[in-house]
């Protein structure tokens, strides 16, 4: 990338920023302030003007509910045109809402008040009969009358009483006593639940009044639904337009406000940015044709930077040659955009990338291997032919129905499933925690996640694999740090910064897998290889003088550490500390597929094979209960599950099968917690701390891309 200046005279400043704009390559960075005589410029004439039809237009796109599939065909709209539609389109927009909104509010008021009238319709009194009276107190609500009856009969100021009821409304008339107080029914009904209900206005009866009021809502609805149907008659005319208009002023917008980044005097502006270098002479030359010797174009910087932040731009001449700093432009301190380009298979894990941080210009981009192992890490974790397939499906499901960040997730689910869907077979046809091998006519499969009673070593197995993989993963981190130090600097701090990393794991790790002092060291650090091949490959570990090599490694790691960062020694540990935090892949291994055998025992039940042999079968019948218990020499029941109930086999059956749904859709979910979680932290934390810093800034050149409108 280079930095380019454009200078040039205030009164050219429009056509430049349009030539700018067309170009669409020019990524422009704000005034930092470092020009004396300068400052930051204003936006354009106009702009505000150009922003309130924005918004008006954005408005009308909103209450039209106007998408792209609205688009027609592309065009020129000088601004006389779009004025006058606007407005036009505006005015009728405006016209037929505020009509819209007044229907909707009395389609309201009126169901309100039908809701209001029907309890007293549900009575079947007319409302004149329910007030007026000199001598009667009357309370209607909603309560059941048993309770206002007995409340009544028992009220010392109530001489006489009746009560009409009909569908959970009450109407209670009262005759008070001699001497009683005004508001005797009400108080009386204190200790009822009951909700008091104001009696209507009204001259006709509750039902006739509910039906009138019924018949206008139906009216009020049909000019509803017209002014709806005309309102989509506008949509389907003005769409089109609009999109246009929006596209249009948007470039508009974007092209007045451009001179805010911009440092400015009276009569003159300076422009900086950064471009692709193959394009500084095409930008120069595009300036040159629109504006001549009014504005002039000067790369002055093409840039370098390390991810430890070191300065390594250099400044070029008028010729484009490097030259030197101590005069005309200082090389800047902010650093280039940077632009992640990993094709359709990678490109979605750009997602996990970017929420750590944006690869630095001069940084590695670590797409390429989040997508070769996050998948595997997760599939090997989860490892279950049913999960995956859902898993996949979800991710299916996502990337046909959304866009931008959750179709990237869709596509990351996807690969997620097909390696768990792969590890399912591979840990034995495993399908939500059953193990279906026999059923595929692989009656001796022998590998195994390590849950059974007598598979105690392929758990051990599996955590030693986990070590092997962070050796793996770790020493990918340290090689990039490396080169990259030499790239950017020199053998000296490549040496230093990385190669005293990849001595110390490596050595150190040497040493842990050799036979010296090997009475502390356990013995499935060895024997693990073997179960791991099924007996192809015998592994007493290395020998004796192996692991004096890499005690020697390691101490020269350690050496060149004191020597470069003498401060990092406090961390010489860190890595056989950091390989060992690969073992909570083995973990979650064991944790999930744990949880899935207990919803099936829970469900099912289970009981430990014949002949000693150290794996769980599960029942499902109750028949085949009985026969496990009836022969306890050759099984051992481990629990007898809920399908297998005998004394009620539907009632057994149902819950049973609501247990194994629910269980497995909580360990589907937590695993994309666990897994994912644990995935990511890996990669994040022990990887990329390795050779990664992030927080680059993505590559945003001034222009717009046309889909609606075309240039003139």
């Amino acid at each position: 990338m280079s930095k380019v200046s454009v200078t040039g005279s205030k009164r050219v400043i429009d056509d430049v920023i349009e030539t700018a704009y067309e170009h669409h390559s020019l990524h422009v960075t704000d005034y930092d302030g470092t020009h004396e005589g300068f400052k930051p410029g204003d936006s354009l004439e106009g702009a505000e003007e150009v922003n309130d039809r924005l918004v008006t237009v954005r408005s009308l796109e909103s209450i039209l509910e106007v998408d792209d599939e609205d688009a027609g065909p592309t065009g020129v709209l000088d601004d006389e045109e779009l004025e006058a539609e606007l407005v036009d389109v505006r005015e009728r927009v405006n016209e037929l809402t505020d009509r819209r909104d007044e229907l909707r509010d009395r389609v309201r008021d009126h169901q309100e008040e039908i809701d209001r009238m029907e309890p007293f319709a549900e009575l079947g009194i007319d409302l004149d009969l329910l007030r007026g009276y000199d001598t009667l107190e009357v309370v209607v609500g909603e309560a059941k009358a048993d309770p206002v009856e007995d409340v009544l009969a028992a009220a010392d100021g109530i001489r006489a009483f009746e009560v009409f009821s009909g569908n959970g409304v009450v109407a209670a008339f009262a005759y008070p006593a001699e001497g009683a107080d005004e508001g005797v029914l009400q108080d009386a009904l204190v200790g009822v639940d009951i909700a008091l209900l104001e009696v209507p206005e009204a001259e006709t009866s509750p039902t006739e009044y509910v039906d009138d009021l019924a018949a206008e809502k139906r009216e009020i609805a049909a000019d509803l639904e017209d002014v709806e149907t005309e309102l989509d008659s506008v949509r389907e005319e003005a769409a089109s337009f609009l999109l246009r208009a929006e596209e249009q002023l948007t470039i508009e917008a974007e092209q007045k406000q451009a001179p805010l980044s911009f440092a400015t005097t009276e009569n003159a502006f300076i422009a900086e940015g950064w471009i692709p270098t193959s394009t500084v002479e095409e930008f120069a030359d595009a300036i040159d044709d629109a504006v001549g010797d009014h504005a002039d174009v000067e790369e002055i910087e093409r840039a370098e930077f390390t991810p430890d932040g070191d300065h390594h731009t250099e400044a070029v001449d008028a010729e484009g040659h490097e030259a030197a700093t101590d005069g005309g432009h200082e090389t800047s301190e902010d650093t280039p955009p940077v632009v992640q380009n990993n094709g359709d298979i990678a490109g979605p894990f750009e997602l996990l990338v970017k929420s750590f941080g944006r690869p630095q210009y001069a940084e590695f981009d670590p797409t390429l291997l989040v997508f070769l192992t996050f998948p595997l890490m997760f599939g090997f974790m989860i490892g279950d032919l049913g999960y995956g397939v859902l898993y996949a499906g979800i991710g299916v499901f996502l990337y046909k129905s959304f866009e931008g960040t959750i179709r990237e997730m869709g596509a990351i689910a996807i690969w997620a499933g097909l390696f768990t869907m792969l590890f399912g077979v591979y840990y034995g046809f495993d399908i939500f925690g059953y193990h279906a091998y026999p059923h595929f006519g692989f009656e001796h499969w022998a590998i195994s996640k390590g849950l059974g009673p007598g598979a105690t070593e392929w758990a051990l197995s599996w955590l030693v694999l986990s070590v092997l993989f962070g050796i793996l993963h770790l020493n990918v981190g340290f090689v990039l740090s490396f080169l990259n130090n030499y790239r950017l600097h020199d053998l000296e701090h490549a040496l230093y910064e990385g190669g005293s990393w990849l001595l110390l794991l490596n050595g150190a790790w040497l040493w842990i897998f050799s036979q010296h002092v090997a009475g502390p060291k356990p013995a499935f650090l060895f024997d693990s290889i073997a179960v791991l091949t099924l007996g192809t490959v015998e592994f007493s570990g290395f020998p004796v003088v192996v692991g004096y090599l890499g005690l020697a490694l390691a101490g020269v790691g350690a050496l060149l550490l004191a020597i470069g960062e003498p401060a990092e020694l406090v961390e010489v540990l860190s890595p056989i500390v950091n390989v060992v935090s690969y073992a909570r892949i083995m973990a979650v291994l064991l944790a999930k597929g744990g949880m899935a055998l207990a919803v099936n025992l829970l469900a099912f039940g289970a009981y430990i094979g014949e002949s000693g042999e150290g794996s769980f079968h599960f029942i499902f019948t109750p028949s085949h209960l009985e026969y496990v218990q009836n022969h306890p020499d050759s099984y051992e029941l481990v629990f007898a599950g809920l399908t297998t109930s005998a004394e009620m086999p539907i009632v057994g059956l149902v819950v049973g099968v609501l247990v194994a749904i629910v269980g497995h859709i909580v360990v589907l979910l937590l695993g994309i917690t666990s897994a994912g979680i644990q995935g990511v932290r890996l990669e994040y934390v022990e990887f990329f701390g390795k050779f990664y810093e992030g927080g680059g800034e993505a590559y945003s050149p001034f222009g717009y891309d046309r889909e609606y409108t075309a240039n003139e």
